[in-house]
């Protein structure tokens, strides 16, 4: 689990919660908004345990301010999942999350030039996110 940030077409700043199973490497959300605080993330992972009717044993993650929030540590608690931490600074603590947020971004922002109009822009990245 990991966040990236970025801008949009009119320079506004926004942020992305990925999550990827770090053994099928399958993207299980993207959840984008202008911040990410530590209840989204929650809402995420429950909506996640929701709907997978499963749980993770251990999160691995890195140091944001999203992750270290008491609202996740205690839903983490509460379902009796581990959170890895990496160390600061060091980003090949957890490659498969830092390769696909590459990935992520380098696709977007291809599809972003190809498209003329700002809806189009959207909704080509949104098909692009599906298809992952």
């Amino acid at each position: 689990m990991d966040s990236v940030s970025d801008n949009l077409f009119n320079g506004r700043r926004f942020r992305a919660l990925t999550v990827v199973d770090n053994f099928s490497r399958e993207c299980l959300a993207i959840h984008a908004r202008k911040s990410l605080k530590g209840e989204d993330v929650v809402s995420v992972m429950e909506a996640l345990r929701v709907l997978d009717k499963r749980l993770p044993v251990h999160i691995q993650t890195d140091n944001g301010s999203e992750f270290i929030s008491k609202s996740l540590d205690k839903w983490a608690y509460e379902h009796e999942v581990i959170i890895d931490f990496s160390h600061p600074g060091k980003p090949t603590d957890n490659p498969s999350i830092e390769s696909f947020n590459g990935s992520l971004r380098g696709e977007c922002h291809w599809k972003m030039r190809r498209t003329n109009s700002k809806a189009g822009a959207g909704n080509t990245i949104m098909k692009g996110r599906i298809h992952h």
